[in-house]
């Protein structure tokens, strides 16, 4: 468990703190450096507020700290210096609203109703106003195998077959399946997709440029793109030469 989260939990008052135990090195491991400045940080799921000291105490005192619930109960457990917003995690004018007040985000964590189908309406809704740099973390992904939440196994509806499609979406840059397997534009800033046990990490990092092949021999270092231009993806940069 993550040193400070271990010593944090002893000292948690009478809100309900509720994480499966192999969380709290994740989220060391992943968030630990968006500590030393003032993030903006967006929290789905509120239910008894253990949460919100929590992060309160683990991000930097300027942080912007948001969270949200169904649950107009939740307004209540706001603290000072964050805030505390009602509505429907799958509701796309809802999340338009959140996002215009408190976006972009820096790190998005949706702990809320941990039904697929809410958690796909939550990604691919606040995925463009998470900044260039940051992390979209879902917990619970076991409910995927459940089906009394959306999912089962190899179930295509759940949300961990719509993150593996998601890692194919990242590789779509390298594929001469246009047909079957076209450029999807969302490879352009998605880095990464981390699969822990019932966490899944998504990671947006802006490209500039196609990727490119480096070449070094003798001292000389030259990339090149040809790979994407045989292929036809140069043309996903408008106005770039991808040599």
């Amino acid at each position: 468990m993550g040193n400070f989260f271990n010593e944090y939990l002893k000292t948690t008052d009478d809100r309900l703190l509720s994480k499966w135990t192999q969380y709290f090195d994740i989220y060391t491991r992943e968030l630990t450096r968006f500590r030393a400045r003032p993030i903006s940080f967006l929290e789905i799921g509120v239910f008894r507020g253990g949460s919100i000291p929590m992060w309160k105490a683990f991000f930097a005192e300027d942080a912007r700290l948001c969270f949200v619930d169904i649950d107009p109960a939740c307004a209540a457990l706001a603290l000072p210096g964050t805030h505390v917003e009602i509505g429907n995690q799958a509701d796309p004018a809802f999340l338009a609203d959140l996002a215009a007040q408190h976006g972009p985000f820096d790190v998005i964590l949706d702990d809320g109703s941990h039904v697929c189908a809410h958690q796909v309406a939550s990604f691919e809704n606040l995925w463009p106003h998470l900044a260039d740099g940051g992390l979209y973390m879902v917990e619970d992904c076991h409910t995927s195998y459940w089906p009394g939440f959306g999912g089962g196994y190899r179930n295509e509806a759940s949300w961990i077959e719509y993150a593996k499609r998601l890692t194919d979406r990242m590789h779509s840059w390298y594929t001469d399946q246009d047909t079957l397997f076209p450029f999807d534009p969302i490879a352009k800033e998605l880095h990464s997709v981390r699969f822990y046990d019932s966490i899944t990490v998504l990671e947006k990092r802006v490209k500039a440029e196609p990727p490119a092949t480096v070449y070094a021999k003798n001292g000389k270092v030259t990339l090149s793109r040809r790979a994407l231009e045989v292929r036809g993806r140069k043309s996903a940069f408008a106005g770039k030469d991808g040599t």
